[in-house]
Formats: C-alpha cells, sequence, structure tokens
C-alpha cells in the first residue's frame, strides 16, 4: 500500500511524516524545505507513506510544487493523507477540494488542534468528516498525539471512496466535463473531473499531459466552450477566478458549520513579537544581535573550550596511543608517518572543530523551529526588493549557511526562472559551515579578543556582496520581471529538545561524515604530494610535489598577503572541499611535539594577511559539490563556469581591496 502526505506548508506535515514512520525528515517554518519526494515505512506497517512537497494549489507555480502535479499524473498510490491546520482550516481547504476531486480515498489529518484552541477555535471533527466525505483524525503532529491512531485509520482497507462532487461548478462547467470524459474514454485512468478543472484552471503539467491523449485542437475547443459559456450565464471573471469563488463559497459553508471561533479581540502574543522582530527599523539589527550571540556561543563562551579539550585529546593520548600501536605493530616510517603526519594531523585537524560546528548548527535549528527564520526572509524582502529579488530568495541562502548545497536545491522553490537562476548564483557566497573551521583557526590566533565580531563581518559581507551583485546582475545579464513575496508566518514555539537535536545531527553529520571519508582520503592525498617530490621519497617538504604545485600559484596571491606556496596549496585543495584547507594545513605545517599550527601560522600571516586570507575563502570558487549541484539545477556548463570565474574575481578584488586598502592606513 502506498500513501501519498499531502497539505499546504507549514501544517506539520513533514512533522508528522517523522511521526508515522519513526524517521527524520529536515523540517523548516517556510515553504519549499522538502524539494522532493521522502518514502518511509509506516511504524509496524509495511504502508509505504510518501512526502509530497507543501503547496497551497495543485496548479504549480514553483519547480517544487510541480513535483506535487508530476505524482498526481504519472506516480500509482492507494489512498491520500491529507494534513490540515485546525487553526487555518479556511486557506488548507482549497487544496482538500483539489484532492477530492481526484477521486482517491482520503483521510484527514487535523493537525495543531492544541494551537487552534489556544485561539479559541474549536473545530466539529463529526461534521468536518460528514462534509469532506472523508475520517478526520486530530493529531498533534509536534507531540505524536493521534498519530498512532491516525496510522491504523489510514491504513484501513474499509476506508470509503469520497465524494468527488463537493464543489458545484454550474450546468455550464459540469457538461463540458462530461462531454471532454467522451473524448478521453480509454484513453487514460486519471479522474477526468480532476484533468478537466486543473485545465481550466491553467495547470501546465495537465495540459502537456492531455496534448498526448488528445488533439491539442480538442483541448483548445474545450477552453473555448468553457469561455462561452460562462460568458451565456454573465460571469465577467476567467474560467480560472471562477473555479476559485465556486470553491471559497463552499468553503465558507464548511467553516460556518464545523468550527466556532470564541477568539477575543486582544492581539496575540505571537502578533506583538512580530510588531517588534519584523519592524523595518529594529528588523535587520535584532537578526544581526542574534547572529553576534550565536557567534559569541560558537566561537567564545562554548565553543572554543571545547575544540581545545577535543584538540588536546586528539593531539595527546589518542595520537600517542597511535603512536604506541604502531611501534608495537613494528610498522616502517613510511606507513607511520602516513598514519601520524597525514591521516591523524590531517583528519583530526578538522574534527577538532566538530564542537563549534554542532553548537552554530543547534542555534540556527533553534531559530528555524521557533519560527523566527520565517520572520527573517520577511524582514530581508525590503532588501532584496531593491536589488531585484524578493524575500523568498533569502531563505535558500540561510540554508546556505549551514551547506550550499541544499540551499542551492530549495532555490526551487522560487517561482520565475530569473529569480531562481539569481538565486542558484549567489548562495555560494553565503558561508557555509566547511569555510568555519578556517575562521576559528584564524580567529583564534589573530583576534582572540574579537572573535565574534570578525566571523560577523564575514557573514555580512558574503550578504552584503550577494546582494551587490544581484541588483548588478539583475539589471545586465538576468532581466525580468520580480515575483510577488508572499510568506505565510508559523505561530511561535517552543522547540522540543529532541527535534533540536535530531536536526542539529541532521545538519551537522555530513560534517562528521565528510571527514571520514572525503578528508580522510585528501589527507593521504596531500601527504603523500608532500613526501615526494622530484626527488625520490621523503623528501623536505619545500622540495616536495606540494610546494612545486602550490608555488606555481603564489605569486596571484602575493597581492593580496598570502603569497606563500602554502597558502596556494592550501587554496587548491579548499576547491575539493572548504575543510580540506584546514587538514591541509596541519600535514604542510606538522611539526611533532614542537608547536600549535596557530603558533606557526604567526609566521607566515600577519593579522591583516590573515583576514584578507579569510575573506577569499568566503567568497572564491564554490566547492566541488556545489559546483555539480549547480550543474545539476542548471543544467548549463555556461552558467556553471560562471559561477565558478565571478565568484574568484570578486574574491580576488575584495581581497586586494582588504590587504592593500589596510597597508595604506597603516594596518598590518
Amino acid at each position: 500500500m502506498e500513501i501519498a502526505l499531502v497539505g499546504n506548508p507549514n501544517t506539520g506535515k513533514t512533522s508528522l511524516f517523522n511521526n508515522l514512520t519513526g524517521s527524520y525528515e529536515y523540517v523548516g517554518n517556510w515553504s519549499g524545505v522538502t524539494v522532493e519526494k521522502k518514502v518511509g515505512i509506516l511504524k509496524n506497517n509495511s504502508a509505504q507513506l510518501i512526502d509530497l512537497p507543501g503547496v497551497y494549489t495543485l496548479n504549480p507555480l514553483s519547480k517544487d510544487e510541480g513535483v506535487v502535479t508530476h505524482f498526481f499524473l504519472h506516480e500509482p498510490f492507494d489512498i491520500l493523507l491529507n494534513i490540515l491546520d485546525a487553526s487555518q482550516l479556511r486557506r488548507n481547504l482549497h487544496l482538500t477540494i483539489q484532492l477530492q476531486e481526484y477521486g482517491t480515498p482520503m483521510v484527514i489529518g487535523l493537525n495543531m488542534v492544541d494551537v487552534a484552541q489556544m485561539r479559541g477555535i474549536r473545530v466539529d471533527r463529526k461534521k468536518l468528516s460528514d462534509y469532506l466525505g472523508s475520517t478526520v483524525v486530530p493529531v498533534v503532529a509536534r507531540t505524536g498525539k493521534g498519530c498512532e491512531y491516525l496510522a491504523q485509520v489510514v491504513t484501513n482497507e474499509a476506508l470509503p471512496h469520497k465524494n468527488n462532487k463537493l464543489v458545484d461548478y454550474g450546468e455550464g462547467i459540469e457538461n463540458s466535463i462530461t462531454e471532454l470524459a467522451t473524448y478521453l474514454k480509454g484513453k487514460t485512468t486519471l479522474p477526468v473531473r480532476w484533468l478537466a478543472l486543473q485545465l481550466i484552471e491553467g495547470n501546465p503539467y495537465v495540459k502537456t499531459y492531455l496534448h498526448q491523449h488528445i488533439e491539442e485542437e480538442r483541448v483548445k475547443e474545450f477552453l473555448t466552450s468553457i469561455e462561452k459559456s460562462l460568458q451565456e450565464q454573465g460571469v465577467t471573471v476567467a474560467p480560472d477566478q471562477y473555479i476559485y469563488t465556486k470553491r471559497n463559497e463552499t468553503i465558507e459553508k464548511i467553516i460556518s458549520a464545523v468550527t466556532e471561533n470564541n477568539s477575543k479581540s486582544k492581539v496575540p502574543l505571537s502578533e506583538k513579537i512580530d510588531l517588534v522582530v519584523t519592524n523595518k527599523f529594529l528588523g535587520i539589527p535584532i537578526f544581526l544581535v542574534l547572529m553576534f550571540f550565536m557567534f559569541m556561543l560558537t566561537f567564545d563562551w562554548l565553543g572554543f573550550p571545547l575544540a581545545d579539550g577535543l584538540d588536546s585529546l586528539i593531539s595527546g593520548p589518542i595520537t600517542g596511543g597511535i603512536a604506541s600501536v604502531l611501534s608495537f605493530l613494528g610498522v616502517s616510517e613510511f606507513i607511520r608517518s602516513l598514519v601520524l603526519e597525514g591521516i591523524v594531523a590531517g583528519v583530526g585537524g578538522v574534527l577538532v572543530f566538530v564542537p563549534q560546528i554542532f553548537i552554530l548548527f543547534f542555534f540556527i535549528s533553534l531559530l528555524e523551529d521557533s519560527g523566527y527564520m520565517a520572520r527573517v526572509a520577511l524582514v530581508m524582502d525590503r532588501l532584496m526588493e531593491m536589488v531585484g529579488m524578493n524575500g523568498k530568495a533569502f531563505i535558500p541562502m540561510m540554508i546556505g549557511f549551514g551547506c550550499n548545497v541544499p540551499g542551492i536545491m530549495a532555490a526551487r522553490t522560487i517561482e520565475t526562472p530569473k529569480e531562481r537562476l539569481l538565486t542558484t548564483l549567489l548562495t555560494p557566497l553565503m558561508s557555509c559551515s566547511a569555510r568555519l573551521p578556517v575562521y576559528a583557526l584564524f580567529v583564534g590566533m589573530f583576534f582572540v579578543q574579537y572573535k565574534a565580531f570578525i566571523v560577523l563581518s564575514l557573514y555580512v559581507i558574503g550578504i552584503i556582496i550577494a546582494l551587490i551583485l544581484a541588483r548588478v546582475f539583475s539589471k545586465t545579464i538576468l532581466k525580468g520581471e520580480t515575483s510577488l513575496f508572499v510568506i505565510e508566518l508559523p505561530p511561535y514555539r517552543f522547540p522540543q529538545l529532541k527535534s533540536l537535536w535530531r536536526s542539529t545531527w541532521d545538519k551537522g553529520k555530513g560534517f562528521v561524515r565528510k571527514a571520514g571519508t572525503f578528508i580522510f582520503a585528501g589527507s593521504v592525498l596531500i601527504w603523500l604530494l608532500s613526501y615526494t617530490g622530484p626527488g625520490g621519497m621523503e623528501v623536505k617538504m619545500d622540495e616536495s610535489f606540494l610546494s612545486m604545485i602550490g608555488g606555481g600559484l603564489s605569486p596571484i596571491f602575493e597581492p593580496l598577503g598570502f603569497g606563500t606556496w602554502q597558502a596556494g596549496a592550501s587554496l587548491l585543495t579548499g576547491f575539493l572541499a572548504k575543510e580540506a584547507i584546514i587538514s591541509t594545513m596541519n600535514i604542510i605545517y606538522f611539526v611533532p611535539d614542537e608547536a600549535t599550527l596557530q603558533g606557526l601560522l604567526a609566521q607566515f600571516y600577519t593579522p591583516l594577511a590573515a583576514y584578507s586570507f579569510m575573506a577569499f575563502i568566503l567568497l572564491y570558487i564554490p566547492c566541488l559539490a556545489t559546483v555539480a549541484t549547480i550543474y545539476k539545477e542548471t543544467q548549463s556548463k555556461k552558467w556553471t563556469a560562471f559561477s565558478m570565474g565571478y565568484a574568484f574575481v570578486i574574491a580576488y578584488i575584495l581581497a586586494l581591496v582588504i590587504y592593500q586598502g589596510g597597508q595604506l592606513i597603516g594596518l598590518s
């Protein structure tokens, strides 16, 4: 049995998926976090639950909404599980009616009944079930209340087949639907009523599907006859608007019959908070203060002590223990050097920053689950509109703070191709978690008193550069209309500790996995290049192949303040993964029992050069995984190459201005 889980964004759909299947998918408080269908197995049952992207309608505006329509047209399933927000029933029912018109048996999960009660809204489950012709089960997806019973109901083979004619669209449309059915008889197994109504609404996926089964002229005749029929009835609005109006009339009847609203006229606490955090003058400063607090936790109050403790553990007992084991086994000097100077130094040097990565992700998850992140998008809309985009484009950029890859994929939620491409090109400028170890290393050495402020400045620089380039690109190479920004502000919630941990782990496990696989392999390769040279094996570092490669690049970076072969070699491996910069430096500067990496860096960098280096790391060529994702999303070698080229040029110019400008005013 296959069950399709469908609902509006912010109805708790993915939380319900997690409770029903026992698995975990990324949960966020905005439209489009889930951009592809996810499949899980129901607990204590073999039924498959397919989690589709959150949509307001089956008539798609963006790529992720198109996933749902494509699924309905081409994928087989047995039951629909439609989740509704009890506190937002009027808006949710527009999608429910479209699902009913599809004709497949459906179960309603009435979620957030606790939120509705707090707002003085009471929903009569029995009456709602009678109107919709579907079983309605109240649940609280965040806590799991009612989910077990919902799973039993949705897997019941004896589910009633619901009425798919809840809305009467009038004699003209109903007759046209019957006429279309005669043309499609024997050509499709899909419900003709649903196909016809979606066609009238202008669904491009349905139109393409119908063109495969009947003549294009027949489709045009059908649409023309609808328009004439409505005009004869005295209808002055377009057919799609007429359908919306008829559905809305039905929804109003349902709402008045099944709900009681005893809410008082006083302003809810959520709205009072929004008056402050979304204020056009206070919104951005509040966001920056929260970011500063996040970086203080990550780099000062909590993160650095934990990282130092882990560093002492890895460089002390763990390295010593491994060295003792190798000595006991009597391995060759080559293997000993590979393990201690290559693998342990390279991978261990990256793992040291795991506490800071997880603290950052925990704080980001806290802001997401509380409902604040949607407010950030609203606040940023004013700035985004000035540069030719809207606040919805800032959502993928915020996701990019964790990792640029899912950030770019989240750009699928943007309706217009121009803004979607712009967001894809600019998201890599957001400072992802892979850059964080580089910042931590340098601020811990050169900016001890201002760690949080320096890191915050890098994040802000990334945002500012992205906004400037958005303005430039939208006025030159990517001209086009800016779409209207509409976002739903979810209620503020106290995040659950279990949910926070899952979200944090889901974000952070990729960093740990990469350290154990990609960074591991990279460390071995980097060490081999440093161990060998034209003179053979076990050469001096300055005579190695790695030195030759880095030396060939170093003159390019001389004006930026870091024209050494070590910096050149680190930047080259940084293209594979930004964390590889740290593993490369740990191998290059490896001096057992003599000095720390930070201490050695002081011999090669000044504070000004260190800041220039971090700014360059922030913006220069995206990592290999990000480049591959850009190509996957754009399907264009031209735009993929452009994303790499412009990023390098902008990074070079910025670092040049920082270093040369700093020297002009006497900084060092």
